[in-house]
């Protein structure tokens, strides 16, 4: 069979992407040693560290529990102080000359899917929503090789000749980054862009991001667009924690980093690359399960720059903490395993990217993960010393200090989404307290795959939308 890229229709999709072995000879290899999470030395540290914590717990328990109450104020202060300016630093509005059409360059689309049969229909709309030259446009649907369903699901779809589907070979692991460096292998485009199952992409977005590319510095190798979950058509907390989140992160964070020229962890999402650039640092790190993350810093290290751009990409929100869980387990185990790997070359000896990966990764994962544990000590210690006296006696600096990092945070919540077009909502603002405390359902999970199934990948599943909110 010949190996050329066909444009797939419901004639010739059976004959050309689902045949065994078809897809993929060779994926990019994996350097720097990225598939072990901890090095020998980082091991030993660790283990280290343990058994000190353990010796000094033994000896002092009281000690222990005071320590880790002010590791999380101090560290929440400083994640709080990160947020507010984040909040007072202007967005920068970039302008750049729109292209005409034959000034376009070529844009490959990938897009990894895995037990998606669902909203296979819904995607392929999405993406023919797309306003750019079909000729110049090119999406790579990357299914697994035993993922009948959503083959079949394909099969039966008129496919736009733009969209084209392609198997990856049986390997490990079994990860969404190694389906995109399968892709890469077969993809085009002088431009690149990851969307995910549920993307609902501006259709304007790729315009945007190309013309930016072409006015910006030749070193500029990535542009996040910010992702957007849509308004919960019912009021569920997860959802709308979910949105409140998301805003302070797309609208506020990441637009204030790249404005700081601090490198920073991608979405999951709508990243767009130079191709070259992307292929020059070797793709994806096939066993990071935030690869998103991790491809923000190496590109960083490599002295390459990220930006942001204004069209968004609309996403579902987990509407369940069934769905909530192993996802953000997934993400907090990946965010570990980012910091490992980058901690072991400390960002390529840059500074910048030294101070990013402690600004975006670690005082982030330390604040949110150590917040449950915080306030159940908060929360006995006021309880202990009720039961003495009956009288509740807590200190103004702790109320002063809680006050202040929860407000901050809220405060970025809704300037991320009064930028989005939306209004938020006071009640939801509150709640961000109990949607961190949520934490404590994940973190174990991924403290334990950390350790023992470090490239595990916990699939969030989909459902079509049954209808999206003019945005």
């Amino acid at each position: 069979m010949a190996r050329e890229d066909v444009a797939l229709t419901r004639a010739s999709i059976a004959a050309v992407s689902f045949e065994r072995g078809e897809a993929f000879e060779t994926l990019p290899s994996e350097g720097g040693g990225e598939h072990v999470t901890l090095s020998v030395g980082q091991r030993a540290v660790l283990g280290f560290l343990t058994v000190l914590l353990v010796f000094f717990g033994a000896l002092n328990p009281a000690r222990l529990v005071q320590g880790v109450y002010w590791t999380f104020v101090v560290i929440f202060a400083v994640s709080a102080a990160i947020r507010l300016a984040a909040v007072l630093t202007p967005r920068r509005r970039h302008v750049a000359a729109t292209l005409a059409d034959d000034a376009l360059p070529h844009y490959s689309l990938i897009v990894p899917l895995y037990r998606e049969a669902e909203v296979a229909g819904e995607l392929v709309a999405n993406l023919d929503r797309l306003d750019y030259p079909r000729d110049r446009l090119q999406a790579l649907i990357v299914l697994e090789v035993d993922d009948h369903a959503t083959q079949a699901a394909f099969h039966v779809l008129d496919l736009p000749a733009f969209i084209q589907v392609l198997v990856v070979p049986p390997g490990e692991p079994r990860t969404k980054p190694r389906a995109c460096n399968a892709a890469l292998e077969r993809a085009r485009g002088e431009l690149i862009v990851i969307y995910d199952a549920e993307d609902a992409p501006d259709p304007k977005q790729l315009r945007e991001a190309a013309a930016r590319f072409a006015a910006g510095h030749p070193r500029l190798a990535c542009l996040q667009a910010p992702l957007r979950v849509e308004t919960p058509r019912a009021t569920a907390f997860i959802p709308e924690q979910f949105r409140l989140e998301y805003a302070a992160h797309f609208e506020v964070l990441l637009p204030a980093f790249a404005r700081w020229r601090l490198p920073f962890p991608l979405g999951g999402t709508s990243n767009h690359f130079k191709a070259d650039l992307l292929r020059s640092v070797g793709g994806w790190d096939s066993y990071n399960v935030t690869e998103d993350a991790d491809i923000g810093f190496r590109l960083a290290a490599a002295g390459y720059h990220l930006g942001t751009i204004e069209r968004p990409t609309l996403e579902t929100a987990p509407a369940s903490l069934k769905q909530w869980g192993p996802q953000r387990a997934r993400w907090i185990k990946g965010h570990l395993q980012t910091l490992a790997v980058h901690g072991r070359g400390l960002g390529g000896g840059r500074p910048r990217a030294i101070i990013a990966l402690i600004m975006t990764l670690a005082v982030p994962v330390t604040a949110s993960n150590l917040h449950a544990p915080a306030m159940l000590i908060a929360g006995v210690s006021v309880a202990a010393d009720w039961a003495r006296d009956g009288a509740l006696s807590i200190p103004g600096l702790h109320l002063a200090i809680y006050a202040a990092c929860w407000s901050i945070s809220a405060t970025a919540g809704a300037v991320g989404v009064i930028r989005s077009g939306g209004a938020p909502r006071s009640l939801h603002l509150f709640g961000m307290v109990g949607y961190w405390m949520m934490w404590a359902f994940a973190s174990p999970r991924a403290l334990w795959q950390f350790f023992f199934a470090p490239h595990r990948w916990d699939k969030t599943s989909h459902a079509p939308r049954t209808g999206r909110p003019a945005s």
